[in-house]
C-alpha cells in the first residue's frame, strides 16, 4: 500500500468525508476505485461495489423539491 497526497477543494473533501462516514464506506476505497476505473480496460463494476451501491439505495434519505429547501435543511 501508498500513502499519497493529494490537492482537493476543502468543501468537497468534508462532503465526501461526511458522505462516506454516513454510509460506513472507506473514502479511501471510493477513491482507489474511482482510479481503478480510469486505468483499467475492462469497465465491468465489481460485486462488491454493486453490493455498497444497494446498501445506500436503501438508506433512509429526505426529498427535496428544490435548492433552497435542501440548504434550509442543512443550516438547521
Amino acid at each position: 500500500m501508498v500513502l499519497k497526497t493529494f490537492n482537493i477543494q476543502e468543501d468537497a473533501y468534508n462532503k465526501f468525508s461526511k458522505f462516506c462516514k454516513e454510509h460506513g464506506i472507506s473514502m479511501s476505497k471510493q477513491v482507489e476505485l474511482f482510479i481503478e476505473s480510469q486505468v483499467e480496460d475492462d469497465k465491468e463494476v465489481r460485486p462488491e461495489y454493486i453490493k455498497k451501491l444497494e446498501k445506500i439505495k436503501k438508506g433512509k434519505y429526505h426529498k427535496f423539491n428544490t435548492v433552497a429547501e435542501l440548504r434550509r435543511s442543512i443550516e438547521k
